[in-house]
């Protein structure tokens, strides 16, 4: 049985040697450089990760892995472009070192890359992978959608917030361990575990980048910190310090998030949010859905070895620094 390392080096031997294309340059470069900046792979590690549990083959699973990784690329790339973000893993994001219309094209070509992976798949989980996948592409297009929206609202509900974490996060990392159980051709009852098992991933992986862009170091982050806060961002930190905020202290939150300038708006928000104690309250949310993911994956029928692999992917989300 593979481990988790050797799963990911895997991926990214397979990765390497793929070619998206080379002409026009100004078309494949971005494209990738964008694949070559790393990140932690997780998609597709749990992707690998849950077929291995169900005795499925990896080989026959690397295309949706390599589809997913792929598709996962295309909305940063086009998130980069929403958010105006200029640092991507540590790296100028494609839209700051070439342009956004470059980012657009490369994120696009990088979309109908991954249909064309899907169909090296099995002919008989096609069907019901393209299903999954082409479902899951809508929905984290209609939670990029509603993140958009939240920026000019002038109410969100932690509800709705939560709402909208599910379908621009949790559901693709749900949609990759599911197909990683479907390709291996386990039960649907099973399948459906390994979804749900990634919606509480996903919920928890989403509330720590939004702690970490408040109280991550940059250096470790790989992006800026602080833009949450900059582009006055509806995330579960803001939410909950404005609902946890005594009369006083929602006041002063308020007259700093009026604040134009950047480093000084940053620097007094994050002091309120300290001593709000909201980092505390991000931390008891993230356990929340870190138990409850443990006791899914308690559940699933497989070796105690498979579930340990998934075990220590999970921790190390929940423990990351970046």
């Amino acid at each position: 049985m593979l481990s988790y390392k050797e799963i990911l080096q895997l991926f990214e031997e397979r990765l390497s040697a793929y070619s998206y294309g080379e002409q026009p340059q100004r078309l494949y470069e971005p494209i990738e450089y964008i694949m070559s900046l790393g990140g932690k792979r997780l998609r597709p590690v749990l992707l690998l990760t849950a077929n291995q549990m169900c005795q499925g083959n990896i080989e026959e699973a690397m295309p949706a892995a390599m589809a997913i990784e792929s598709f996962h690329n295309f909305t940063l790339l086009h998130d980069d472009i929403m958010d105006k973000s200029e640092m991507r893993r540590g790296k100028p994001t494609v839209n700051t070192k070439w342009n956004d219309n470059i980012a657009i094209l490369a994120g696009d070509t990088l979309l109908a890359k991954a249909y064309e992976m899907m169909n090296n798949l099995p002919a008989k989980r096609l069907k019901e992978s393209l299903e999954l996948f082409t479902k899951t592409a809508v929905e984290v297009c209609e939670g990029q959608q509603y993140d958009m929206d939240f920026e000019t609202a002038t109410e969100v509900s932690i509800e709705e917030y939560c709402k909208m974490i599910r379908l621009k996060t949790a559901v693709l990392i749900a949609a990759s361990l599911k197909m990683g159980a479907l390709i291996a051709g386990t039960t649907k009852e099973e399948q459906n575990k390994f979804y749900k098992l990634g919606e509480e991933i996903g919920m928890a992986f989403q509330i720590k980048d939004d702690s970490l862009d408040v109280f991550g170091q940059q250096a470790a982050f790989g992006k800026e910190t602080g833009l949450d806060i900059f582009t006055d961002k509806k995330t579960f930190i803001y939410l909950n310090a404005f609902e946890m905020a005594n009369f006083e202290t929602k006041k002063a939150l308020k007259e700093a998030f009026s604040l134009q300038d950047k480093t000084r708006k940053i620097k007094e928000v994050t002091a309120l949010y300290h001593k709000i104690g909201i980092k505390e309250e991000a931390d008891k949310r993230i356990l929340f859905h870190h138990n409850a993911a443990s006791q899914i994956l308690s559940s699933i029928n497989c070796s105690q070895e498979s579930k340990d692999i998934l075990k220590k992917i999970i921790h190390t989300l929940i423990d990351r620094e970046v």
